[in-house]
């Protein structure tokens, strides 16, 4: 299939032309149509499967056709997508830019951690679609500057990573204001029970779309473990950045201290590396992002939060410095390469106390991690998962007829 079979304006067919889309991602198929057509829309899928595009290309089409294809003299916020980091936040605004060039609709993005008065300013002249993190929005809705009474079109989007992050309890609060009569879609790479929840309050009979399960996004990932002394981390991790002739790697540790230590390391031994994590200020956050994707950076070492929203093309190489404890946080991790059917390699380096965290990701994906050995950095410990004990053989006298015994006494009572 082709865009141009989706019933999308010639505006909007001309602007994903330019970017060089033809062809749109199974998200894209399956949930454009009925969002075109006005149902709300429940979607499950992982970050890099095109959603972004699945929500942001309707709802243009919808805000510009609704308005009768003219430019508004006055203008209020019709459409509303709330999304969990500055980051993410950050490339929705890009990606409405680029689709909507040719349209008479102005977006912004706000996100805390910045001077909101940018963003008063724009939101003063006036827009029709708000990209938002929660707390900015709410911090803004407080001082008077965001009124949210002409929503007609709703995108939550990484629903539960909000979750995650602390935010559902301020995800209400801006549901509990918005118009009863509007549009919603919703997205969650994952369906904990509290996030069904939340769907069943927002969503009217919505369309069901789901693409790449948790234990499918990971099967054209090439993955290997590094079972390594922690000690000798940094030194395994230059070895593969000369030895896989890496142009550029996106770096996972799981503390922000951590992060900092690791770029210290690799900028000493003539490392091109920055760091990006929740204690940068968000120039600098950004900053980051863009010199990696330029080239500017080799390494870019993040936090998992930081890195939520990531989006750097062609990303061949991930490397689990520190193996993170959740095994879900794993495959968001991962699927930062491999995007869009692209091939990438994602790399583990697990010390003695991590290997109950790899067990555990294996479980998860339903696969084995494949352990390269072959590295100059082999480990002091052990590193093959202990088998369960065989179960204890029963006594010819064990237990039945002693319970038998007990309930016989215990009914006599009664």
């Amino acid at each position: 299939m082709l865009f141009n079979e989706l019933k999308l304006i010639e505006p909007v067919l001309k602007a994903l032309a330019e970017e060089g889309y033809t062809q749109p991602t199974p998200i894209q198929e399956q949930a454009i149509p009925p969002v075109l057509a006005g149902r709300d829309l429940l979607g499950c899928a992982q970050t890099g499967t095109g959603k972004t595009a699945a929500f942001s290309l309707p709802m243009l089409q919808q805000l510009f056709q609704a308005q009768g294809g003219h430019k508004q003299q006055h203008r209020i916020i019709r459409g509303l997508v709330i999304t969990p980091t500055r980051e993410l936040a950050i490339q929705i605004g890009e990606s409405l830019a680029a689709y909507g060039r040719y349209l008479p609709l102005r977006h912004t993005v706000i996100f805390g951690g910045v001077s909101q008065v940018p963003q008063v300013n724009a939101l003063k002249n006036g827009v029709d679609i708000l990209v938002a993190t929660p707390g900015r929005l709410l911090d803004l809705m407080h001082q008077g500057y965001i009124a949210l009474d002409g929503i007609r079109f709703f995108v939550l989007d990484e629903a539960d990573r909000m979750l995650d992050m602390g935010f559902i309890h301020d995800v209400r609060k801006v549901i509990a204001v918005l118009p009863k009569q509007r549009q919603s879609l919703f997205f969650s790479a994952t369906m904990p029970p509290e996030i069904q929840q939340l769907a069943e309050t927002i969503l009217r009979d919505p369309q069901e779309v789901k693409v790449n399960p948790v234990s499918s996004t990971v099967e054209i990932i090439r993955q290997e473990v590094f079972h390594v002394d922690r000690n000798n981390k940094p030194a395994l991790l230059m070895h593969l950045l000369e030895e896989e002739n890496m142009p550029s790697a996106l770096v996972f540790t799981r503390t922000k201290h951590g992060a900092d230590k690791l770029v210290k390391v690799l900028q000493r031994n003539g490392i091109k590396a920055e760091a990006i994590h929740g204690n940068k200020a968000q120039q600098a956050r950004q900053r980051a992002l863009n010199n990696f994707k330029s080239g500017q950076t080799q390494v870019l070492v993040a936090t998992d939060i930081a890195a939520r929203g990531i989006d750097v093309d062609d990303l061949q190489f991930v490397v689990n410095y520190e193996v993170t404890n959740v095994p879900e946080t794993y495959v968001h991790r991962i699927g930062r390469t491999g995007r869009a059917g692209a091939s990438g390699s994602a790399y583990s380096f697990c010390e003695e106390e991590e290997l109950p965290y790899v067990w555990d990701i294996e479980k998860l994906i339903k696969q084995p991690i494949p352990a390269r050995m072959d590295h100059p950095f082999p480990p002091s410990f052990p590193t093959q998962k202990p088998l369960k004990p065989a179960p204890k053989p029963k006594q010819a006298n064990e237990s039945k007829p002693q319970r038998r015994k007990f309930f016989g006494r215990a009914n006599a009572r009664n």
